[in-house]
């Protein structure tokens, strides 16, 4: 499954929308403006909160959270001792590790577990500027769960930059 993503580099409140292949609008990641965190609802194309991001107020590292309803999916933060900048962990809610590395600011990067590649972030099969895709990998994957991983990351890289 691949999808497309707009970005809007000075969008108030950081909406985009998600296309799939053929150009379909999905998902619409609705950018939280006024809020003390950065806070974003990835929703389906009838408004429906699919999944919710948040950065964590208190932390030691910038973490942000994935939940879907009150259910805590996942927590995503840097990797710890890593000698590669662009090195992410995702802590799934069971107990499963996921790898995000690459070259993040350029969205140029996969998402794996155990070695095995679950999605690849990639600005190269697109011609758009602003624009990268996402091509998820495995069938078994949800959708929604890749892009929102793809959504923290390059928060959470863009915001180390910045700072």
């Amino acid at each position: 499954m691949r999808f497309q993503v707009r970005e809007r580099i000075f969008g108030v409140g950081d909406d985009y929308w998600i296309e799939d292949a053929d150009g379909r609008k999905v998902y619409l990641v609705d950018g939280k403006a006024m809020r003390l965190r950065d806070t974003f609802e990835l929703k389906d194309v009838d408004g429906r909160v699919l999944v919710d991001i948040r950065q964590k107020l208190v932390s030691l590292r910038d973490t942000m959270v994935i939940e879907r309803g009150d259910e805590k999916l996942a927590t995503v933060k840097r990797k710890r001792l890593s000698l590669l900048r662009n090195h992410f962990r995702v802590s799934m809610v069971d107990g499963t590790e996921l790898d995000v590395s690459g070259r993040i600011l350029d969205r140029e990067f996969a998402v794996e577990y155990d070695g095995e590649l679950l999605a690849q972030i990639s600005r190269r099969w697109l011609t758009l500027r602003d624009t990268y895709g996402v091509d998820v990998v495995r069938d078994d994957m949800d959708p929604a769960l890749v892009i929102a991983i793809a959504v923290c990351v390059i928060t959470l890289a863009e915001k180390e930059r910045d700072d």
